[in-house]
């Protein structure tokens, strides 16, 4: 749907419909209604027999010839008073009856004029006035016609502007295709740059960002990649350095600084592996979708998480119609993994992880997932997240505490992947505050 000609025609009609009554209150200003010319021109047949047959008569012959007028004629001719007839005429025409020019009533079809101003036509005449009515005097049809100009001038601008709006449409459509396609992660995506195309500035910067956008992430997953392999060659020969300085070790005190320093160095390696890990996230294109179970899938990443909930309690609570979800099984459990790590650290006592959609509505757990939507919640009793802080925190290596000691243990990373892994399949995962007093992040999957 062309919704540039929706918007526009509406708005050329209506600027032509006020230019043509701001072009009538124009012309009544400077040069007189304009309606009343027209009537004046549609009356012209009997003010000229008037003027030129009748008042050019002989006194004797005035009556005689106004009788003949009015025998042949189609026209209502009779005399009133002058009196009556400035009671049927508006005030504002008083002057010109009394002067003896022509007075039109266009909406009675009639004019009056005074038959004798001096009274030398006969006795009294000077006190009568002649009212013709009945005259060809049609303003409808004239307004009839100066609307079907103004139609046709529309017209002659509407199909120009359709045509021209049509072409802008569709190429606004393949700019929107390609902004899509960039957002969803196609980065090779590029708007058609034709000379002829009034978008073409348009198009040619953004192609000129989507450039800068793919080098920009280019360089950033071969940094990636180029420094966590560069550094496992290292890390490998420190592991293995520190395995034959253990066996060769006979100080407690050596020993003790010896675990110490492999500490070091597998947290060292752990933080190479979540490089790897957000550098490989690059695009859609790259998820291996499948249909699996949502349920079986959580309890498998509650399962694999039970280590870190010592001595805090892990519940769930899954809606009993969860049906299969398709999309890719590692990723959804990464980020269902991280989310559990993440309650599991900060939470004092209690973390619930709660999953609701398929093709149903699970009131007890979410009111506002709607029909097709895989929703999972996990909320905590901890300290929860500031509101100011609630984006910041799904950056890489942001961290609300900013200490590195290993009681808090972690990156950074776990959140970043965790949205990334959910925007891959096209969700959202969100913070807001928690009913148990804490966090509570909701990640929301699209059928």
């Amino acid at each position: 749907m062309n919704r540039i000609f929706i918007r526009m025609a509406p708005l050329i009609a209506l600027a032509i419909a006020v230019a043509a009554i701001a072009i009538y209150f124009a012309i009544r200003l400077l040069f007189g209604d304009p309606l009343e010319d027209i009537a004046r021109k549609q009356a012209a047949g009997p003010i000229f027999l008037l003027e030129q047959y009748i008042d050019l008569a002989p006194a004797d012959e005035w009556l005689v010839r106004l009788n003949k007028v009015r025998e042949v004629s189609g026209f209502n001719m009779e005399l009133i008073p002058v009196s009556t007839a400035l009671e049927r005429l508006p005030p504002q025409e008083h002057a010109s009856l009394q002067r003896g020019a022509v007075v039109l009533d266009i909406a009675a079809r009639t004019f009056y004029r005074r038959v004798d101003l001096d009274g030398d036509r006969y006795v009294g005449s000077d006190e009568d006035v002649l009212e013709v009515s009945r005259l060809p005097i049609d303003i409808g049809l004239e307004l009839k016609t100066e609307l079907l100009r103004y139609l046709i001038v529309a017209l002659c601008m509407l199909v120009p502007l359709g045509i021209w709006s049509r072409a802008h449409w569709r190429e606004l459509l393949a700019l929107s295709k390609v902004a899509d396609s960039l957002g969803e992660g196609r980065l090779s995506a590029r708007a058609p740059t034709g000379r002829r195309s009034g978008l073409q500035p348009l198009a040619i910067r953004m192609n000129e960002m989507a450039n800068r956008i793919e080098g920009l992430l280019d360089a950033q997953k071969s940094l990636l990649h180029s420094v966590s392999h560069e550094l496992r060659t290292p890390i490998s020969r420190l592991e293995f350095g520190l395995e034959l300085l253990r066996d060769a070790a006979d100080d407690p005190r050596l020993d003790a600084r010896i675990r110490s320093m492999e500490d070091d160095v597998h947290e060292l390696k752990a933080l190479v592996n979540e490089l790897l890990r957000l550098a490989q996230m690059d695009g859609r294109h790259g998820l291996q979708s499948e249909p699996f179970d949502p349920g079986q899938a959580l309890r498998d990443c509650a399962q694999r998480s039970q280590h870190a909930f010592r001595g805090k309690q892990l519940e769930c609570v899954f809606d009993q119609s969860l049906q299969a979800w398709t999309g890719d099984r590692r990723l959804f459990a990464r980020a269902v993994d991280n989310l559990l790590l993440n309650a599991a650290k900060y939470s004092r006592e209690r973390v619930r992880m709660s999953a609701s959609g398929g093709s149903s509505v699970s009131s007890s757990v979410s009111s506002s997932v709607s029909s097709g939507t895989l929703e999972i919640v996990v909320e905590d009793d901890g300290p929860g997240v500031p509101p100011e802080e609630r984006e910041r925190i799904f950056e890489a290596f942001y961290r609300l505490d900013r200490s590195r000691d290993r009681a808090t243990g972690g990156f950074g990373l776990g959140l970043a992947i965790a949205r990334k892994a959910v925007a891959l399949h096209g969700g959202t995962l969100t913070v807001e505050s928690s009913a148990l007093g804490g966090a509570r992040f909701i990640m929301r999957l699209p059928a």
